[in-house]
């Protein structure tokens, strides 16, 4: 599991429009990468827009947005066209970077236990390492809790 402090372990995934985005390609600049089980989800939704009407005061910031789910592109570029996201949304359909993240997890929905993303989101600094580790997070005031975190 990665802890706050740690070197943001290095991924290689295609975004929503078949651009390879490399973490490791956006050093020099605070990313947020954010974790959400499943496009057009109620709570996954909410956080998306949150994000998107809070992404003015990402850019100030100079930060990059990344969403990451099991989700195939083709998924991806509905969800992100439908609401209008300004951020690229990931593709880890085989959970690989998931699992290094430490968010593909087993986890209680609907009183039966099963694997999934456990909603995760990650402040890496410029330098590569972890700023701050939010797991479990709601979906509501997200946006908030992660601008205070690239403070």
């Amino acid at each position: 599991m990665v802890e706050e402090g740690q070197p943001a372990p290095d991924f290689e995934l295609t975004s929503d429009t078949g651009e390879v985005v490399r973490l490791s390609d956006l050093r020099g600049r605070p990313v947020v990468l954010y974790f959400y089980p499943r496009d057009e989800t109620p709570g996954c939704t909410r956080q998306a827009c949150e994000l998107r009407d809070a992404y003015a005061a990402f850019e100030e910031r100079g930060a990059a947005i990344l969403g990451v789910s099991p989700d195939d592109e083709a998924s991806h570029a509905r969800f992100r066209a439908r609401h209008g996201l300004p951020f690229a949304l990931l593709a880890d359909p085989d959970r690989k970077v998931a699992e290094a993240y430490g968010v593909w997890r087993e986890k209680t929905l609907y009183g039966k236990k099963r694997l999934g993303i456990v909603r995760s989101t990650f402040v890496i600094g410029p330098d590569g390492t972890v700023v701050r580790a939010l797991r479990g997070v709601k979906p509501d005031g997200h946006a908030e809790r992660v601008l205070a975190a690239l403070r």
